[in-house]
């Protein structure tokens, strides 16, 4: 995978705007960063060490002279995604375009500077402060320069705080602080507190090496691609205006467009005019602020103000920064105020990894992982920080070997593979091996299939049946059934609320019906109280899986209405319920069909799966396995059942012929049989059991094209 540390991308022209399915913020609410500001200041002992504008200018002073210009300055920044599973999970090309955005902006690499007002073309000058992703986390581990963060804090911005330790705590690279004097941590969430963006100027109130200390952007106003959009994609460019000591070109308010006329107490403008303040900056013009669009003859302060800022909210035209806003930037990041002077140093550069283009892990993923014999998979390198050369080997897959950086390949044979990836980037090489990572599906069963889980010793890596589990216990193998002495288990007495976990079958052919079909299964479960919300659903695909339908849904008291405290385990048939699903319609009778039990913990009990049964024809009580009931053979019966050492089978005849006897097991091998001659009405045939395993079997007898089978389980 291509990775850009630090890019300049020109291109503005062709960008597909994407515009979020999301209310709109508000112009007022574009940047909150004045509010968040003014909230501190209202604390007097808070206000006194936000003095910063002097303290910045007084450190220039002390220097002698102002930042020199051809300086450049790299700042290492970290994008922390907060996200909830949805599309603020932004992608790694939203997250690159937004960097590249800054960097073009704050170079003065954007093409629109084209069409800047004539009386401000002047002012125009590169900041020479640049961002480059960090590549090494506080603890050493190499990382992207992104985290990600999975909880609905996400879409709660009312606590930046909440959010803050919601990343800290529980990212997925480094759990713990990012101090603000080593990184630009940017929180990219769905809730900004209400705004698209804020941050706070540099202080040293408090911590101020709190990784706080950044910016919160909305992910719809984060670059111009995909959930973003070109109008909103300079709102991280205005956000770090702010970082770097900048206040709107009104002021500190948060309020644009007040000219002094309103006269409505409830009207934020009420008793305000813009054009009384200031930004502490002499080349912008007073102004009383845009409100969204582009006005460039706004002369609502007398000269014409400088609606092209990107300190401004005319969104749609923001171009540049003026030479005394890049002086006051420069100013704030030589400052120690804030811990700003400490970033761009080459030791932390070095230290975070900043721009750093050595490759340090080798990483991929694959669209699938569970196919069909047959089927082909595409594998993506996300290796980081610089990849040029790929060695992959495949094992059970058709190439074995690669150079490609995203092969595809083609799986014929049933089994678990492993995948290796070594890449290079010219003088270092990385190596990640996943094992058992492509799983290859057995061909598919004929009908009618039963799977009462008898034949298994474990559920864990068999053809038969794939475990997913979302933070859950996962299915396992219960020694107590339904009339028999095994069934799928769910331990989920005591999981976590949310829990999600998947039993998924192999494939089952299903293109021979011609009427109708039924899937039937059984299941045990109590609540553990009367509030649980446990949800049992049921997917089937045609596919092999690459797409979903549901087709059952049990929620809740549905599930069962009997409760019990401790810990459940199913001790008689009455425990069992009986689900027939028969919506399995014709688009689904294809010959990679396939099906999946999903289970969402919601406080309840353990949960228990049996006898699974597929058939063509009308719901039954009894299991089908698939033997015609011809008149010839009459009156199968079995005793004793459950049965030790012998088994007495008999059967009515209506004439004398040969009698195969055998025994199957669950999974449809026959481990015993006997050919008898039958007479004429009763007979009875003696089977030794003796050698048989506990569990269930099937007794069947043919005679000619006569069959009839019957259920009897070994103790």
């Amino acid at each position: 995978m291509k990775k850009t540390l630090l890019s300049f991308s020109l291109i503005l022209g062709g960008l597909t705007t994407l515009f979020a399915q999301q209310e709109p913020i508000s112009i007022e609410n574009w940047c909150h960063t004045g509010h968040k500001m003014n909230e501190l200041r209202a604390n007097p002992q808070i206000a006194q060490e936000f003095a910063n504008d002097a303290l910045i200018r007084q450190q220039e002073a002390e220097n002698g002279v102002p930042v020199p210009k051809g300086t450049v300055y790299t700042i290492p920044v970290v994008f922390h995604i907060l996200h909830n599973g949805g599309d603020e999970n932004v992608s790694e090309e939203q997250i690159y375009n937004a960097l590249d955005v800054i960097n073009r902006d704050f170079r003065l690499m954007n093409a629109d500077t084209a069409d800047i007002v004539t009386q401000f073309k002047p002012l125009l000058r590169d900041v020479e402060i640049q961002f480059a992703l960090a590549t090494i986390a506080p603890d050493g581990t190499c990382f992207p320069g992104y985290t990600r963060t999975q909880s609905a804090l996400a879409f709660d911005g009312s606590s930046g705080t909440d959010q803050k330790n919601a990343v800290k705590n529980n990212n997925n690279v480094y759990q713990g602080n990012w101090p603000s004097d080593e990184y630009l941590n940017v929180f990219v969430v769905a809730d900004a507190g209400g705004a698209g963006g804020y941050t706070m100027k540099p202080s040293n109130w408090g911590n101020e090496l709190d990784m706080g200390r950044g910016i919160f952007i909305m992910y719809t106003q984060f670059g111009e691609i995909e959930e973003s959009s070109l109008t909103a994609g300079r709102s991280l460019t205005h956000e770090l205006g702010h970082w770097f000591n900048l206040s709107h070109t009104w002021g500190d308010s948060n309020n644009p467009g007040c000219d002094g006329t309103s006269t409505n107490p409830a009207d934020p403008c009420y008793q305000a005019n813009n054009c009384n303040d200031d930004d502490g900056i002499n080349d912008t013009p007073d102004c009383i602020g845009g409100t969204g669009g582009c006005n460039l003859n706004d002369n609502g302060c007398g000269p014409i103000a400088n609606a092209q800022n990107y300190m401004d909210y005319y969104l749609s035209c923001q171009s540049m920064f003026t030479t005394e806003q890049v002086d006051e930037m420069r100013d704030a990041v030589i400052s120690s105020v804030g811990g700003r002077s400490n970033l761009w140093t080459s030791q932390n550069l070095g230290a975070t990894g900043a721009g750093q283009m050595q490759l340090c892990k080798a990483e991929f993923e694959a669209n699938r992982t569970s196919i069909c014999a047959g089927d082909q998979v595409e594998f993506s390198d996300l290796s980081f920080n610089s990849v040029s050369g790929w060695t992959w080997t495949f094992t059970g897959g058709l190439p074995v070997n690669s150079t490609d950086e995203n092969p595809i390949i083609t799986y014929a044979t049933p089994g678990l593979y492993a995948v290796t990836l070594v890449a290079s980037d010219g003088a270092n090489t990385e190596t990640e091996t996943k094992t058992s990572y492509i799983r290859v599906l057995p061909a598919a069963s004929s009908i009618p299939l039963f799977d009462g889980f008898e034949s298994y010793v474990t559920l864990s890596n068999i053809e038969e049946w794939e475990i997913k589990n979302d933070g859950g216990n996962g299915f396992q193998l219960a020694t107590v059934g339904l009339n028999s002495s095994q069934s799928a288990r769910l331990l989920n007495n005591g999981q976590t609320t949310g829990n999600v976990d998947e039993l998924i079958s192999a494939p089952v052919d299903l293109s021979g019906i011609t009427g109708s079909m039924t899937l039937s299964f059984r299941y045990a479960h109590k609540r553990k109280n009367s509030s649980d919300d446990d949800w049992l659903r049921v997917y089937v695909t045609d596919d092999c899986g690459d797409n979903w339908a549901i087709r059952k849904t049990v929620h809740g008291i549905q599930l069962s209405t009997a409760v019990q405290s401790t810990s459940f385990t199913p001790s008689s048939e009455s425990d069992w319920t009986t689900v027939h699903m028969t919506n399995v319609t014709s688009q689904f009778w294809v010959d990679k069909f396939r099906y999946k039990f999903n289970f969402e913990a919601g406080g309840g009990n353990n949960f228990f799966l049996d006898n699974i049964n597929i058939y063509e024809g009308s719901p039954s009580d009894d299991i089908v396995v698939g033997l015609d009931d011809i008149g010839e053979l009459e009156g199968l019966s079995v005793y004793p059942n459950p049965v030790d050492d012998e088994l007495s089978v008999r059967f009515n005849v209506n004439a004398a012929d040969e009698a195969l006897v055998s025994v199957q097991d669950v999974s449809g091998k026959i481990v015993q049989s006997t050919l008898v001659h039958a007479n004429e009405g009763t007979n009875v045939v003696y089977m030794g059991t003796q050698k048989l395993a506990s569990g269930m079997y099937f007794l069947r007898v043919n005679i000619g094209s006569s069959q009839r089978t019957i259920q009897f389980v070994v103790k």
